[in-house]
Order: structure tokens, then C-alpha cells, then sequence
């Protein structure tokens, strides 16, 4: 059994979804990015692509490097899938990694695994959240991972029965700190800020990402994008401005 496995989290039910995986930057998917950024964080025992058996999602297995697994599952939610994929891939622990963003910064995924670890008491849920107290993965920049036990997921498995609750159940368990031991991290201070934004949406956001890619190459991560807002006050402000365009239209991500 491994102790910490990666799951990038590639069961789409929207064609938006399914065409921002496949989106390309420099030549390579946005699965693809995130795929082997999950590979290179150095805390993780492996790594494993989860999507559904719906025929739509059958591209999947084109954009996944050759040298990483992926596990087809079926069931009418994401929580069913994900427990048949901990099944196949048997772990005390896994690090979900969700597609809405390709800069996932390995260093900060291995804080969040080493942290995990040395808790006296192993937490169902370890993840980022901002200093007003929203999960870093609900944010505008979720560059990071969250880690669950894999015995918690089970649990919900076998208890969840609202659809709504089995399609986001990350989001149930850090929702829900009176039934689940919850550890938070704090983001750091440059990326926790509102004139940053890295997540991807709209056609506006894949032009700011290209932005990035062009000035500081495919090894950018959080750290040297923060510094590269700081000395770039028209990237700052777009960001700003896309966020606040976003917030006003009530888009508040509700990912898994």
C-alpha cells in the first residue's frame, strides 16, 4: 500500500470543463501540466489521472503522459469513482489535483504533505486557506492540492446520499468541522491577495496565463509568479479587474 497517492481529478460532466483540460499552453494540455506537476512533487509515492466512464471523457487517456496510469471508473458521481480508484490504487492518504489551473506549485504540495505527517493525531482533511478563511482550492489562485485519508472518502461513500454532497465531497468534509478533524495551512502572503488570479474560465484568463508562460517559461511556480505581478502593475491590474468581473457575476468556484 502506498502512504500519499496524487489523483489529478479529471472527471468532467460539462463540455467547458473537458475543453479547458484539453486547452493547450506551449503545446502542452492543461491536463498534461498538471499531470506532470503532480509527478514532480517529491512527497508523493504516485501518481494516478481518475476519470469517469462517460464517452466524453474518453480523450482523457490522449492528453495523460504515457508513464502515468488512468483509471476509468464507473458511477453516476465523483465520490464513487474516486473510491473505485483508491480500490485499484490502495494508499493510506491521497492529494487531489483538480484541472481548473496548470501552475500547481510542487513546493507548497510537499509543505502540505510533510505537515500531514507530522500532525500527532492524522487529519481527515490538510489544506491552504486564505486569511478570511476560504479554502485555498475555492480561491482564484488553487495552485496547490488537498489531501484526505482514504478512510474518511470510504466513510463518505458509504454514508453520503445527496448528489450534491457526492459530487464535491472535499468540500463536504472542510465544510463540516464538527464531524471531520480538519488542519489548515495558511496561504503564503504573496499569493493570498486579490489582484492575483490563476485559475482558468474565460477566454480572458487563458490570455493572462499565456502572459505568464511567455515571461517566465513552463518551470513557472507560485513563488515567481508573485514576483512577477509585483513588478508588473498592468498583469496586476488585469488580474484585479478579471477577479472582480468574476465575483460580480457570482461565479465563486464550487469545485469538488
Amino acid at each position: 500500500m502506498l502512504q500519499t497517492l496524487g489523483i489529478v481529478d479529471a472527471c468532467f460532466t460539462s463540455e467547458k470543463e473537458r475543453r479547458r483540460a484539453a486547452g493547450r499552453l506551449q503545446g502542452k494540455s492543461i491536463l498534461e501540466w498538471v499531470t506532470r506537476r503532480a509527478t514532480d512533487c517529491q512527497q508523493l509515492d504516485g501518481v494516478i489521472v481518475v476519470t469517469s466512464s462517460d464517452p466524453a471523457n474518453a480523450f482523457v487517456k490522449d492528453l495523460v503522459p504515457l508513464d502515468v496510469p488512468v483509471f476509468v471508473g464507473d458511477g453516476k458521481d465523483h465520490l464513487t469513482v474516486w473510491t473505485k480508484a483508491l480500490e485499484a490504487y490502495p494508499c493510506r492518504e491521497f492529494v487531489r489535483f483538480e484541472t481548473a489551473c496548470p501552475f500547481v506549485d510542487q513546493l507548497l504540495v510537499d509543505r502540505l504533505v510533510k505537515e500531514a505527517h507530522r500532525l500527532e493525531e492524522p487529519a481527515d482533511y490538510v489544506g491552504y486557506r486564505s486569511q478570511n478563511g476560504t479554502p485555498a482550492m475555492l480561491t482564484s489562485v488553487p495552485v496547490y492540492g488537498e489531501l484526505v485519508l482514504t478512510k474518511t472518502l470510504y466513510r463518505l461513500s458509504e454514508r453520503l446520499r445527496d448528489p450534491s454532497e457526492r459530487a464535491h465531497p472535499t468540500r463536504y468534509i472542510y465544510s463540516h468541522p464538527e464531524r471531520f478533524r480538519i488542519h489548515w495551512l495558511p496561504i503564503p502572503p504573496g499569493l493570498d491577495r486579490d489582484d492575483i488570479r490563476l485559475v482558468l474560465v474565460d477566454e480572458d484568463d487563458w490570455e493572462v496565463h499565456q502572459i505568464i508562460v511567455d515571461a517566465l517559461g513552463p518551470e513557472c511556480d507560485g513563488h515567481h509568479i508573485a514576483h512577477l505581478i509585483e513588478r508588473c502593475p498592468s498583469l496586476r491590474k488585469q488580474m484585479e479587474l478579471l477577479n472582480e468581473k468574476k465575483t460580480s457575476r457570482s461565479t465563486v468556484r464550487t469545485g469538488p
